[in-house]
C-alpha cells in the first residue's frame, strides 16, 4: 500500500510537473512574440506576475521531490509547511483569477490554453496533490501568519516596480490608476484573504489528521 501511495504521488507530480514548465514556457513564449518590448523588458514583465512566480514554485515544489528528492530543494519542498503553504498560494491564484480577472479579458487559441493551466489546472493539482499526498497534523495556527511574508515581498516589489515604470500586473493594486488609498485598501483586504485561507488550511490539516489521514508513512519518497 505504501509503494503504492509513493509511486502515485511521484507519478501525479512528474506528469503536473511537465504541465506547469509546458505552460510556463509556453506563457513566456507567447508574451515574447505578442508584445513590443525587448526580450528583457519582457521577461520582467513576465516575472512581474504573482501568477508566474507561484506557477513556478509550483512546478519547483512538484519537480524536485519527484525527480531530486535527496536534493536540498527536494528535502525542503517536501516538508509539510512548505507545501501547504504553496498549496494555499496557488489557490489564492486560482481564486483571485477566477473572482476579479476572468472577465477582464477573453484570451484566444493558444493564450486560452495556457491561461487555463496557470489558472485551473495547475491549481486544482497541487491542492490535490497537498490533500492527497502530504502528511497531516503537523501544521501550527501560526504558520499561516508567517505565510503572508511571501505576498508581503511580492507587494513590496510590485509597488517598487510600479512606481519606477508607470505599470502595474493587476488593475486592482494599480497605484496610479487608483491612488495610493484604495490600491492599499485592495492589497489589505487580499492579504486577509491569505491569512482565511491559510487559515482554512491549517483547520484541514488538523481535521484530516484527526480522521487518520496523517500517517507520515504516505510521505512519497
Amino acid at each position: 500500500m505504501i509503494q503504492r501511495m509513493h509511486g502515485a504521488a511521484r507519478g501525479w507530480r512528474i506528469l503536473f510537473a511537465v504541465v506547469g514548465w509546458a505552460g510556463l514556457v509556453a506563457q513566456y513564449v507567447l508574451l515574447l512574440n505578442g508584445g513590443t518590448r525587448s526580450v528583457v523588458g519582457s521577461t520582467v514583465i513576465f516575472f512581474s506576475y504573482f501568477t508566474i512566480l507561484t506557477n513556478v514554485l509550483v512546478a519547483l515544489a512538484l519537480t524536485a521531490p519527484a525527480v531530486f528528492p535527496d536534493s536540498r530543494l527536494g528535502r525542503w519542498t517536501t516538508t509539510e509547511g512548505v507545501r501547504a503553504a504553496v498549496a494555499m498560494y496557488i489557490a489564492v491564484v486560482g481564486i483571485v483569477y477566477h473572482a476579479l480577472l476572468a472577465a477582464t479579458w477573453a484570451p484566444q487559441g493558444a493564450l486560452a490554453v495556457v491561461n487555463q493551466v496557470l489558472h485551473t489546472v495547475m491549481p486544482i493539482a497541487f491542492v490535490l496533490d497537498w490533500l492527497l499526498f502530504t502528511p497531516k497534523g503537523r501544521l501550527r495556527w501560526i504558520d499561516p501568519v508567517k505565510w503572508l511574508a511571501y505576498p508581503l515581498l511580492y507587494g513590496v516589489f510590485t509597488v517598487i516596480h510600479g512606481q519606477h515604470v508607470g505599470w502595474y500586473p493587476y488593475w486592482f493594486i494599480d497605484i496610479g490608476a487608483l491612488g495610493w488609498g484604495p490600491a492599499l485598501v485592495n492589497f489589505g483586504a487580499l492579504l486577509v484573504f491569505f491569512l482565511t485561507l491559510g487559515l482554512i488550511v491549517a483547520a484541514l490539516d488538523r481535521g484530516l489528521a484527526a480522521l487518520g489521514k496523517g500517517d507520515s508513512s504516505l510521505t512519497p519518497s
